[in-house]
């Protein structure tokens, strides 16, 4: 028998049972559907990460800490609290002016810049925010580094611009990013005051009734507003107000973000408490980090955390996989179902085959091609179904999303060999679930099948 005849015979046995081959079918449908949609949203999560990344650069990028090491660095004592800082070993080097000149001249670096962030209070109109001002050179502005959705970024050091992210446009209840181009806006910022550290204030400034500092107000014009990210990683810009070098030098304002920066002023000069390296391959990465680590410093690569992120979406794909194989293992038993009742029915039609002709690997066969033909069926259905449930799933994430300011985010993704495989796949799977009834099949004696009723 030619294989056109055994597609031929074999439709025609599942049309005289279609109610049975439509459920058996549309287990398979649902099992791929499941399995499509899960693995294809783990796809689409993993594309989205690795895109960001590549957009932004951020594979380029390396942040320089003071001495001491960061949990996981090589050289760290497995013993000491995870995610936590050693501090500074004694008469380690300082991250100043002097180390950042230094490292600015390494092969492979692009650029290097402190990242200096004071806190103040954002004023627009009637409003007011807190936030942690950021200072970014010019250059930085106009890089990968920060997406401007409306505006520009600087164009020189000392200009009195800022460039200001979605989350304070929102707070500052401005409805779209063009709307707070040209507006100026006030930071309010707090310095040391020396006049009042005099023996006369000493108790109140002791007894908290009284504090060291003043208050000074900056405007400034803001130029441009970054675009607002789903996937935006870790970044060495994290603020929501950015403001250029020079013009920070003019602001009086605490020579400290938080805590951790009076811990490590008690061990001498303050310095930096990050610097951040721009590199112009990532392939300096390592070099790079090597250098910085012999000055005594501490180093967190983002490419190095990428590749964990990586090998993690590895397994969240499998874990996916493997909850959708659950269905395709139900729906197999659906498969061998469906076929075991065909032969208890067919049983004279094997017999009476078989009779005039008919060898065993004839018999196997046309069960096998029966099986087959169900797997395409529902593995093509069930690539549609999947398809199908992640576009509903999509538009009902992103509509919340976008009250939030969020960008449109595509979370799922189907590439050709995905969705070639989960046919093949299902056709697999049905061809497996054939093979016990094809083998009982070929076993039936024609003789006893002749006599049955």
């Amino acid at each position: 028998m030619r294989f056109s005849e055994y597609l031929g015979f074999s439709f025609s046995n599942l049309r005289e049972m279609k109610l049975r081959t439509a459920l058996t079918t549309f287990g398979v449908t649902i099992g791929i559907g499941a399995l499509v949609a899960m693995v294809g949203f783990g796809i689409g999560m993993q594309k989205n990460v690795e895109a960001s990344f590549r957009s932004l650069d951020f594979l380029n990028s390396i942040t320089v800490l003071p001495g001491g090491s960061l949990a996981g660095e090589p050289g760290r004592d497995p013993d000491e609290p995870r995610g936590e800082f050693r501090s500074r070993p004694s008469g380690g080097r300082i991250l100043d002016d002097a180390a950042v000149n230094e490292i600015g001249r390494w092969p492979g670096v692009e650029s290097v810049f402190p990242e200096i962030r004071f806190p103040a209070i954002i004023h627009l109109g009637e409003r007011e925010e807190f936030r942690l001002v950021q200072v970014v050179p010019a250059g930085i502005s106009a890089s990968k580094l920060v997406r401007i959705e409306a505006g520009k970024a600087f164009s020189r050091e000392d200009e009195d611009s800022a460039i200001i992210g979605h989350a304070l446009l929102r707070s500052m209840d401005l409805k779209t990013a063009e709307s707070a181009l040209g507006r100026r806006l006030r930071i309010s910022s707090l310095a040391f005051d020396p006049s009042v550290m005099n023996p006369a204030d000493l108790g109140a400034i002791l007894q908290g009734k009284k504090f060291p500092f003043k208050k000074d107000d900056y405007e400034f014009t803001i130029v441009g507003v970054t675009e607002s990210f789903g996937f935006g990683g870790p970044s060495p810009l994290a603020s929501d107000i950015f403001i250029p070098s020079g013009s920070a030098r003019r602001i009086n304002k605490l020579p400290f973000t938080n805590i951790y920066d009076l811990f490590r002023a008690g061990e001498g000069a303050l310095g930096y408490s990050a610097v951040t390296i721009r590199l112009t391959s990532p392939a300096y990465a390592d070099p790079v980090k090597d250098r910085a680590r012999k000055m005594g410093f501490s180093t967190f690569a983002l490419i190095d955390q990428f590749q964990q992120i990586k090998t993690s979406f590895v397994y969240l794909d499998m874990m996916l996989a493997a909850v959708g194989m659950i269905a395709i293992f139900v729906a197999a038993l659906g498969i061998v179902n469906t076929m075991v009742m065909s032969i208890m029915e067919r049983y004279s039609e094997i017999g009476i085959m078989k009779a005039v002709g008919a060898s065993n690997r004839n018999i196997m066969r046309i069960f096998f091609v029966e099986a087959g033909a169900i797997g395409f069926g529902g593995g093509v259905l069930g690539l549609g179904l999947g398809w199908a449930v992640s576009r509903i799933i999509n538009r009902v994430i992103n509509f919340f999303l976008a009250k939030q300011g969020l960008p449109y985010i595509e979370y799922f993704h189907f590439p050709l060999w995905l969705c070639l495989g989960a046919i093949a796949f299902a056709i697999l799977i049905s061809l497996a679930s054939g093979v016990y009834p094809a083998f009982r099949a070929a076993r039936v004696d024609p003789v006893v099948a002749l006599r049955h009723e």
